[in-house]
C-alpha cells in the first residue's frame, strides 16, 4: 500500500518521490506518458546548477534554495562542479558590470584561457566557481533507476488529482491548470564538434542574444534558450536557431562547422513571480511553477512537500490556496 500518490514523473515528481523514500514513505507515481521522454520540458532542459548566476534576474529564494541543490543531485547522478564562466564580447562590457553588480559567489577574471583553454584570452569574465551542471537526461534516468531499486516503478495511466485518496502531489506541470500559471516558451539547441572542448557551463552577455552553453560528454554541447511569453507549442523557429546559432560562433568561430543534432522547444511552466511553490489545496499537493529552474529547485520543492507531509513543517516555499 502507498503512503503518497504523486502524479507527473518529470523533474518535480521523480524528485518528490525520492524524497518520500528518502523520508521512509512508500510512494506510488503515475504518469499518463510513462517514463520521462521527449514529451516532459525537463527533457530539455540545460541542466545547470547555478544559484547565484540566477541571482541576476531571480528571486533572492531562488539562490537560497538553488545552493543546495547539487548536493541532492549528487546521491542520485554524476554532478560536475566545476563552476561557470560569464563572458561579455567587446561591447558587452557594461552588460558584464552590471551582471557583477546584480550577483554574489563570483571573482572576476582577465584570462579565461586558464579554465578554459579552448576559448579566446581576451574575453572579460566572472567565474562563479562554486556552481555545478549535470546531464538532465542522465539524471532523469538515474532518478528512475534509484526508484526502481526502492520497488517504485512508473505507471503509465490517466490521473486526476481529485479522482484519488490523498495525500496526493500533483506534479504535472502546464498540464496542472493552476490559478496564475502560464507557459512559457523555451527553445534550444544541440550540437556536436570534437574541435572544441569546455568544462563548464559559459553564459555569454551577447549584446542581442544573451544565451549560455552547456557541454555533454562526447563532443555534446546543449545552447538554449530562448525565453518567450507565448503558450506556443510548435517546434523550435528559424529565429531561435539563427540567434542561437550566431551567438555560438560569436563565442567560437569553430561552432559554425559543428553538426546540429537535435532541436527542442517547450512551455516552462510559470507563475507570475517566477519562483516555483506547493500549492496545498486539501489534501492536493501541488509542486509547479519551476519556469527555468528545474533541476535548480525540484530538489527544495520536493524536500519542503515531504516535511510537510511528514512533519507539518511549512516552509517558505508552501503557499494555502
Amino acid at each position: 500500500m502507498a503512503d503518497i500518490t504523486i502524479i507527473g514523473a518529470g523533474v518535480a515528481g521523480l524528485c518528490a518521490a525520492y524524497a518520500a523514500c528518502r523520508a521512509g514513505l512508500t510512494p506510488r507515481l503515475i504518469d499518463r506518458n510513462g517514463p520521462p521522454g521527449v514529451h516532459g520540458c525537463s527533457w530539455w532542459a540545460g541542466g545547470m546548477l547555478a544559484p547565484f548566476c540566477e541571482g541576476a534576474v531571480s528571486e533572492a529564494t531562488i539562490v537560497t534554495h538553488g545552493q543546495k541543490a547539487a548536493a541532492f543531485w549528487a546521491e542520485v547522478t554524476q554532478v560536475t562542479q566545476r563552476g561557470t564562466l560569464v563572458l561579455a564580447l567587446q561591447l558587452g562590457r557594461s552588460e558584464l558590470e552590471q551582471f557583477a553588480r546584480r550577483t554574489t559567489g563570483h571573482a572576476a577574471i582577465s584570462d579565461i584561457s586558464k579554465l578554459e583553454p579552448d576559448l579566446a584570452a581576451n574575453h572579460p569574465a566572472l567565474y562563479f566557481e562554486s556552481e555545478a551542471h549535470l546531464d538532465p537526461r542522465q539524471a532523469l534516468q538515474d532518478l528512475v533507476v534509484a526508484l526502481a531499486l526502492r520497488n517504485v516503478r512508473i505507471e503509465q495511466a490517466e490521473a486526476m488529482p481529485d479522482d484519488l485518496s490523498g495525500p496526493v502531489i500533483d506534479a504535472r506541470g502546464t498540464s496542472a491548470c493552476l490559478p496564475g500559471l502560464r507557459g512559457v516558451r523555451g527553445e534550444m539547441l544541440i550540437l556536436r564538434t570534437p574541435e572544441i572542448e569546455l568544462s563548464r557551463p559559459v553564459r555569454l552577455l551577447h549584446p542581442r542574444h544573451p544565451f549560455y552553453i552547456v557541454p555533454r560528454a562526447g563532443g555534446v554541447f546543449m545552447l538554449g534558450a530562448t525565453q518567450i511569453e507565448s503558450a506556443d507549442r510548435r517546434g523550435i523557429s528559424a529565429r531561435a536557431v539563427l540567434e542561437l546559432l550566431s551567438a555560438a560562433y560569436a563565442l567560437d568561430p569553430r561552432f559554425a562547422e559543428a553538426e546540429v543534432i537535435e532541436t527542442g522547444a517547450d512551455l516552462r511552466p510559470a507563475f507570475s513571480d517566477n519562483v516555483p511553490r506547493v500549492t496545498i489545496r486539501s489534501d492536493v499537493l501541488s509542486l509547479n511553477g519551476l519556469f527555468r529552474h528545474g533541476y535548480l529547485m525540484a530538489p527544495a520543492l520536493a524536500t519542503q512537500a515531504i516535511d510537510y507531509l511528514t512533519n507539518g513543517i511549512k516552509g517558505d516555499l508552501i503557499h494555502a490556496d
